[in-house]
């Protein structure tokens, strides 16, 4: 497969969610501090399966194992929660790759309504990059709709042990009103397409009938039950989460049989004032696990 890498030549910087320092907790309230060596990274465009270019950044700690993080709705590699899980990651000496899904951020491609077995396929394009080039695909980590495709990879590809679901959607026929309003379904049969605005009334994305049927056809229930009982798997999701609800959460611990849950008390859907649990969860979730057999716990 296609590389092409730029490495970013700078000293250790220290960053901190209350200054005007680029990529890290910019949005975030709290105070959150992390070195990070960018010196290490590496911008790597890896073609998926349709031809098209993901694009994503490697932070390369010098450990053979890595840890690739996927993004959520509408969003990007350069998330906070993503850059700041990276930053953990690399402060943790594990290296890690965030890159865009087709559609989104940088990557090549339309963006799609639906789309999540596709966006699987895209992860796999990476996880079997980096395996030729000789790295172990140590965990694989999802926000929001990331985090559902995280556990799709899981149920259809069986070679990834660890796998953290950040507040990812369980029941994928909710949440489509919000976005759409209502009788969704008529207006999408009559047009073909209903296109979402923004609230300042300008065009913000198209959502295909085709694209709406892949999303109402994606069975979460029956792929989680597909996942190995060696994969441990991690839920984080925020018990203040306005746009999935934190019952989801408790719906994957019910059938995932290798799980582990971890509610944050008061967290928002971005995690906006808990970055730092959040990150300690996730980190040490991979370190303990790293290298270890999973066993059953809830």
């Amino acid at each position: 497969m296609a590389m092409d890498t730029f490495v970013l030549n700078a000293p250790s910087l220290t960053f901190n969610s209350h200054s005007k320092l680029p990529l890290l907790t910019r949005r975030a309230t709290k105070p959150f501090n992390f070195t990070i060596n960018m010196s290490l990274q590496q911008r790597i465009v890896v073609p998926n399966k349709h031809g098209e270019k993901l694009v994503g950044i490697f932070h390369d700690s010098g450990s053979k194992d890595i840890v690739v993080l996927c993004h959520g709705f509408r969003s990007s590699k350069e998330t906070t929660s993503i850059v700041n899980l990276a930053a953990a990651l690399e402060n943790a000496r594990i290296s890690s790759f965030r890159f865009d899904f087709s559609g989104n951020g940088e990557s090549d491609g339309t963006f799609q309504y639906g789309h999540y077995w596709r966006e699987a396929d895209d992860l796999h394009a990476v996880t079997q990059y980096f395996r030729g080039s000789n790295r172990d695909v140590a965990a694989i980590v999802g926000h929001s709709k990331g985090g559902g495709v995280v556990l799709l990879y899981a149920s259809k590809y069986h070679d990834v042990k660890l796998v953290v679901n950040l507040s990812g959607r369980y029941d994928l026929k909710a949440g489509i009103e919000e976005r759409l309003g209502k009788d969704y379904t008529e207006r999408i049969k009559k047009d073909g397409f209903i296109d979402v605005k923004r609230r300042s009334g300008s065009f913000d994305y198209r959502v295909t009938e085709e694209s709406l049927m892949d999303r109402l056809g994606t069975n979460m229930h029956e792929a989680c039950l597909n996942i190995d009982k060696d994969c441990r798997v991690l839920t984080v999701h925020g018990s203040s989460d306005t746009i999935i609800p934190v019952q989801d959460a408790l719906e994957f611990a019910k059938i995932i049989p290798n799980h582990k849950l971890h509610i944050i008390e008061g967290a928002d859907h971005p995690y906006t004032n808990h970055q730092d649990e959040l990150t300690s969860v996730v980190v040490n979730f991979i370190k303990e696990n790293l290298h270890q057999d999973g066993g059953a716990d809830s």
